[in-house]
């Protein structure tokens, strides 16, 4: 195990605490937010997912086991965060005139491509909502007679009979968790819905016999059901985006509580031993959101010619818990970044071996305090790149400690080329195989002294958004 210890923000106490597992001999059990599919997952979505996946490296780079789980949410999720609204999924299906479960199989697929496109591997398991139905209503029946009443729209929660509600967001006021439906006969604004009944006389794609009538769960009794059932409760670290921070999770944790039966014995008691969650990414006019209608998805920057890890950098070179502006210079900068990286790399591996002088421990020291704190990528980078600078190591050396390091950071540097980052923008009027055919031309030119036509061909390319490396044994680039 790597020596600093390793250090976390807890969500729910506001401060950095030492982290260490609740079972020491198990893997850490890590539950993470995953998406409502009902629609394409735009970049500030899969910053969570790039955040947990980073969580987990770290986990794994300081020796832990890791037990990771990620929910799809087919079902339950309003068309507001604030429990209000039609079902997402019900109304996605209802735009597109297919059915909610052609809907949910097209979207998760993309998500999962998207997901493996930056490098993140599948967690233990994906738990799909509606798969389990049958628990939620089980675990809606424990809590319901001392915690839920029903109303004609369904069966809600009671939040005054969980201590401390809304300790998470700290904002148990009306300008907090009261942004919730406002349905007439809550006991308290901030109650929410456990089960919603299909209202008489409409059916829907998706709905369930249950002892409060037929229906579909809330979106937030889900992922207390999912999260219990595959890790069990409590378990080490639930993670999501900060917008989860002031609803949703507030609600798994009063859901949580009651199950479990804690509120008295253990008030403390969450579900989770710590929340952790990731700031936004903004755009200049704000916050990225799909109900704008126009968001950027990883396929828009991959059709701008970016390559995904270059975003997966971009993300790295900022605290997760910072905001991140998202501009396409700070894209191409990040895919500039990446590739001067690989580049090296590829540098090295072609160098003679030749004895190190040094060792790369404190270069491992350095990376390793960097990270343990509160996963501090922003500071672990330059790190990186100091190694790999240090010519006292040899490069034997230095690829196999910048290797080490990227377990952690997942760019794929043992692997990634050059050539793998030269993506083709959807606007390209060219493709590799004229490209290649143009430069074999000008190089018949340049050897026969025809330096008009030589230099013709490379404006010509030029104007297609082709840069020539003479030189580069990559021998031509796309122009971003």
């Amino acid at each position: 195990m790597n020596a600093a210890p390793l250090k976390l923000y807890n969500s729910l106490t506001r401060s950095i605490e030492p982290f260490a597992p609740i079972d020491p001999a198990g893997p850490v059990r890590v539950y993470t937010c995953g998406p409502t599919v009902y629609n394409y997952q735009h970049i500030g979505n899969m910053r969570a997912f790039l955040f947990a996946d980073t969580l987990g490296r770290v986990l794994r780079w300081k020796g832990y086991g890791l037990k990771h789980i990620i929910n799809i949410t087919d079902v339950g999720h309003l068309t507001s965060d604030a429990d209000a609204g039609d079902d997402k999924m019900e109304k996605a299906a209802a735009a597109q005139a297919k059915s909610i479960w052609e809907i949910a199989a097209h979207y998760t697929q993309v998500f999962k491509a998207d997901v493996a496109r930056l490098n993140i591997p599948p967690p233990a398991k994906w738990t799909v909502a509606t798969d389990y139905v049958p628990q939620m209503i089980a675990f809606a029946q424990r809590i319901a007679a001392q915690h839920c009443y029903e109303l004609d729209s369904g069966l809600y929660f009671d939040v005054s009979s969980v201590p401390d509600y809304g300790r998470l967001a700290r904002q148990a006021t009306d300008a907090g968790e009261s942004r919730i439906d406002p349905v007439g006969g809550k006991r308290n604004p901030q109650d929410f819905a456990i089960w919603r009944k299909t209202p008489a006389g409409e059916s829907r794609q998706m709905e369930w016999d249950s002892p409060w009538g037929r229906g579909a769960p809330g979106w937030h009794l889900e992922c207390s059901v999912m999260s219990n059932a595959q890790l069990g409760h409590p378990f080490d670290i639930h993670t999501g985006g900060i917008d989860h921070r002031e609803i949703h999770h507030p609600n798994e944790i009063a859901q949580n509580q009651a199950f479990c039966g804690c509120t008295d014995t253990e008030p403390g008691f969450t579900g989770a031993r710590m929340w952790m969650h990731n700031n936004f990414l903004v755009d200049r006019a704000g916050k990225m959101s799909k109900s704008a209608g126009e968001f950027l998805t990883l396929q828009t920057l991959v059709d701008r010619g970016i390559h995904p890890l270059s975003y997966r950098l971009m993300c790295l070179s900022a605290h997760y818990r910072s905001e991140l502006e998202f501009t396409w210079e700070g894209a191409i900068a990040a895919q500039t970044r990446l590739k001067r990286l690989v580049q090296t790399i590829e540098k090295l591996r072609a160098a003679p071996e030749k004895p190190s002088r040094t060792t790369a421990d404190a270069y491992r020291s350095r990376f390793d305090e960097a990270l343990s704190d509160d996963l501090n990528t922003p500071r672990a980078l330059p790190v990186l790149d100091e190694l790999l600078a240090d010519k006292a190591l040899s490069p034997a050396d230095r690829l196999a400690a910048a290797e080490a390091f990227d377990a952690a950071l997942g760019l794929e540097l043992a692997t990634l080329t050059r050539a793998d980052l030269r993506v083709r923008p959807a606007t390209a009027t060219i493709d590799a195989a004229d490209i290649e055919a143009r430069l074999a031309e000008r190089r018949e030119a340049r050897a026969a002294k025809d330096f008009a036509r030589s230099d013709a061909l490379r404006d010509e390319l030029a104007a297609a958004g082709v840069e020539v490396m003479d030189g580069d044994p990559l021998s031509w680039d796309w122009k971003l």
